[in-house]
């Protein structure tokens, strides 16, 4: 008897294994290939984000698909490679139709973090062995990041021997290639970002919630890079119940109410964390918040297993803010001068002076407790934008909105942003914050 499938437009991957010894299994959805015709394998894509802590009650799927059927899936460990061949050679001969319809099917080198798998007589009892062991296993890029987890989690299920690797998070892949893909100039936030929730994301008992603290002048990436965190970690972005983005200048305008912004904070965050296990905080503009309103904050970014009841050491809080722009600045034009190339900058070299300049700037944030007691864990500086990088967020915007572009309309683009300092031009003043707006000239 088939199974219902789910609603017209929605994303669920089922599988199902029945039948006598030899058993039939099935793997079913609509999944016509692009250029083909269906094929035996099918395959219901999820659109799931991948970490338990932000999906909570839902990380168990569709009731009558995914984690109930997979108890279907055998009996012993002996039964799987009996029984199950053929779903082997069903996914394996998907990976071949879709390589001919020119998706690109990558074996990649996996590593993870060894978790203990509980053993029992039934596999709906059994978890995922997330083993950091050498191995190869296979990705599509045509799909989504919680598709290959499904289809992955899968294979590594029944064949273990040939996968014999934890994937690497799909949540880190997606981030990682979004970051090199549509962030451009900033080497530095690209490495540290990616460390830094690689490493939290990993640790499943983390001491304290992850700070991270972006800086740079207006347009160099600092919001689009937190909107970035926010849509590889949650489902909608900024728009997911467990993402809460507070702007300063908004949300917290008047100094009279100090008060009342604070037991609302208090409580929005108290009740995002108590929803979702793993919740992200962004505060835009965060030198304009209040120091009390800041010092607020830090029982939940500290070194508690509780507050109040509740455990906060798996939320991010990301805080946006201009301080230390200048110094940053400064820094690249020096070694434009020296004839070094941007990349050549390290962290070592900007890190201290961003924490220096946190320190003596005026402002709440440099007058909270959150900088003087050490809870931020990076400070991460985001470059002045040149010429050829205004080049690309132009590229990036007109591909954004499907329009044809020349190479002559990417250079009148950039040409059309004011640059410094005076005598080289190097560096865009507003980075590629206009440059959305600005090809609105060059449509049709």
């Amino acid at each position: 008897m088939p199974l219902p499938g789910p609603r017209e437009g929605s994303h669920t991957i089922c599988v199902r294994a029945t039948g006598t010894e030899h058993g039939t299994s099935t793997l079913w959805g609509s999944w016509p290939p692009p250029g083909g015709a269906l094929k035996t394998v099918k395959l219901w894509m999820s659109a799931l984000p991948p970490h338990q802590e932000v999906l909570g009650k839902y990380y168990q799927g569709h009731p009558e698909c995914f984690w109930v059927l997979m108890r279907h899936f055998c009996h012993t460990r002996k039964c799987l490679r009996r029984h199950l061949e053929h779903i082997r050679v069903g996914i394996k001969g998907a990976a071949a139709l879709q390589s001919s319809a020119g998706v690109v099917w990558k074996r990649t080198k996996l590593r993870g973090e060894e978790r203990r798998r509980e053993e029992s007589g039934g596999c709906e009892e059994r978890t995922w062995k997330k083993a950091g062991l050498e191995g190869d296993f296979f990705q599509l890029d045509s799909l989504s990041n919680m598709s290959r987890y499904y289809l992955n989690y899968v294979y590594c299920n029944i064949w273990e021997e040939e996968c014999r690797s934890q994937q690497e998070d799909p949540t880190i892949q997606g981030l990682e290639r979004d970051l090199e893909e549509k962030l451009h100039g900033q080497h530095l936030a690209k490495e540290v970002v990616v460390n830094a929730v690689r490493g939290f994301l990993k640790n499943s008992m983390p001491e304290k919630a992850l700070a991270l603290s972006f800086h740079g002048w207006s347009g160099t990436g600092k919001n689009f890079v937190g909107r970035m965190i926010a849509e590889n970690l949650y489902r909608g972005g900024v728009k997911n119940e467990c993402v809460r983005l507070y702007i300063a200048p908004f949300h917290f305008p008047h100094a009279k109410l100090l008060d009342v912004y604070r037991v609302q904070l208090m409580e929005g965050i108290k009740t995002t964390v108590q929803n979702c296990q793993q919740a992200l905080f962004i505060f835009d503009e965060a030198e304009k918040m209040h120091p009390g309103l800041l010092d607020t904050i830090k029982p939940y970014m500290d070194y508690y297993d509780n507050v109040d009841g509740t455990d906060f050491r798996k939320s991010i809080f990301i805080f946006l803010s201009n301080i230390g722009g200048s110094a940053i600045n400064e820094l690249a034009l020096d070694i434009w001068h020296s004839g070094q190339d941007r990349e050549d900058i390290a962290m070592d070299d900007l890190e201290p002076r961003l924490r220096n300049d946190v320190l003596e700037s005026q402002g709440g944030f440099s007058q909270s407790r959150l900088v003087s007691g050490n809870l931020i864990d990076f400070f991460v500086p985001f470059l002045p934008m040149e010429y050829r990088h205004v080049k690309l967020c132009a590229r990036d915007a007109f591909r954004a909105r499907e329009v044809d572009y020349t190479e002559q309309m990417l250079d009148e683009v950039a040409k059309g942003m004011v640059y410094f300092p005076k005598e080289e031009k190097l560096f865009s003043t507003q980075g590629c914050k206009s440059v959305p707006q600005r090809i609105s000239f060059f449509l049709p």
